[in-house]
């Protein structure tokens, strides 16, 4: 039997991150999860500048940083035409890299126990995780940051209610020109060219010496374009995106092609004694929106550095402790930001009529407006004194 002060159930990015939060705080932790070595997943695969902020503040930015790829700079095009290049602040990864990098970070105090957890009993003082090796787990509190699995949920009767199936599906491949040329920009960020390709953007960016593709379209599984893309991809990228070639050159994809569809769901029946549920486990948000990560730091940043530490400091684990972190503003702002960009990049892409045409026209205009000054200030900065007009 392991006791411990907090049990955390899922060693991906959540889970982790907060076993290296919590361990470097003193606080006595065990990490439950089946795989020693975390195995390929498909799920983010890059974060920006505000949330490597996140990681500076939590102390986890010099563990992570060597398994991320930095963009340089960022092309972005709207509506078929190039309307934009500025300084990149993107750092692409591998999910799976991502996360044995945060485990990289878990000090040696912390307890990792590999198995599966099966069962939890909990109370408004302990509770018991009972593991698939016949071990145990007690605990003052679980965290539970296994992401979609349901099944230790359903027999806490935690409820998840989905409340947009089937919302986006990313598809992620790699991608390389057919002459064996680099690519002429460090990453780029591609918009539909219009709605009837019912799709957000297409965002290529680098992962060491690959060029990763991540696509994110509005679809059903059974689409008959989802075949077409993974039996005749270039076929299928051409069809939906005319004009890409202009920017890319002829391109060939490189090896499988995932596909992941995302539901939005939320949680229902999580106000109970000694347990709390962080990232996915919670909530799910879109990936197009490119929120995920945020939300995944946030709940963590906010549970272990402020809610976990006032627990511990008093008796008991009750449900009203529980809820503390559930009603945090900083965490709900999170969640509600999440949400709304999630619809309204969906609306923005796919919708027809004038009041979204015009939205769309209106961020093409200004998109464009920002970049022309860009590449002015460019010019003036590059050109001798007296060269400059009204010089």
């Amino acid at each position: 039997m392991h006791q411990v002060d907090v049990a955390i159930i899922g060693g991906g990015l959540a889970g982790s991150t907060a076993a290296a939060m919590l361990g470097r705080a003193g606080v006595k932790t065990a990490l439950i999860d089946p795989h020693t070595v975390y195995p390929q997943d498909f799920r983010c695969e890059k974060i920006d500048g505000p949330q490597l902020d996140t990681l500076r503040r939590i102390g986890l930015i010099d563990d992570v940083m060597p398994a991320m790829t930095y963009d340089r700079q960022v092309w972005i095009a709207r509506l078929g035409r190039l309307i934009d290049r500025r300084r990149g602040d993107q750092y692409g990864f591998a999910y799976e890299t991502l996360v044995q990098a945060a485990r990289g970070a878990v000090p040696s105090t912390v307890t990792f126990v590999a198995a599966k957890a099966t069962a939890i009993s909990t109370s408004d003082d302990t509770q018991q995780v009972t593991l698939s090796n016949g071990d145990t787990v007690t605990a003052r509190l679980v965290v539970l940051a296994n992401g979609l699995n349901v099944g230790l949920r359903h027999q806490l009767g935690i409820e998840r209610v989905v409340t947009s199936p089937c919302h986006s599906i990313t598809v992620g491949f790699d991608l390389r020109r057919r002459d064996g040329q680099p690519f002429p920009f460090g990453s780029l960020t591609y918009y539909g060219e219009s709605t009837a390709a019912r799709m957000a953007y297409l965002t290529l960016f680098p992962i060491r010496d690959t060029m990763r593709a991540n696509l994110m379209v509005y679809r059903t599984m059974d689409d008959p374009w989802l075949r077409e893309m993974r039996h005749a991809p270039e076929q299928a990228l051409h069809q939906l995106m005319p004009n890409l070639r202009k920017l890319t050159g002829d391109v060939v994809v490189d090896g499988p092609i995932r596909i992941r569809p995302a539901d939005l769901y939320v949680t229902q029946g999580h106000r109970q004694a000694g347990i709390v549920l962080v990232g996915d486990a919670f909530a799910t948000s879109c990936p197009a929106a490119g929120t995920g990560t945020r939300k995944v730091f946030t709940d963590v940043e906010q549970l272990c550095n402020v809610h976990i530490p006032k627990w511990l400091a008093s008796n008991g684990m009750d449900a009203a402790k529980i809820g503390q972190f559930y009603d945090d503003p900083v965490k709900q702002a999170c969640d509600a930001a999440s949400s709304t960009f999630a619809y309204q990049l969906r609306a923005i892409s796919i919708e027809n009529g004038f009041v979204w045409h015009l939205r769309r026209w209106v961020r093409f205009l200004a998109r464009a407006g920002i970049g022309g000054l860009r590449e002015l200030r460019s010019l003036l900065a590059a050109q001798p004194l007296q060269q400059r007009p009204g010089v």
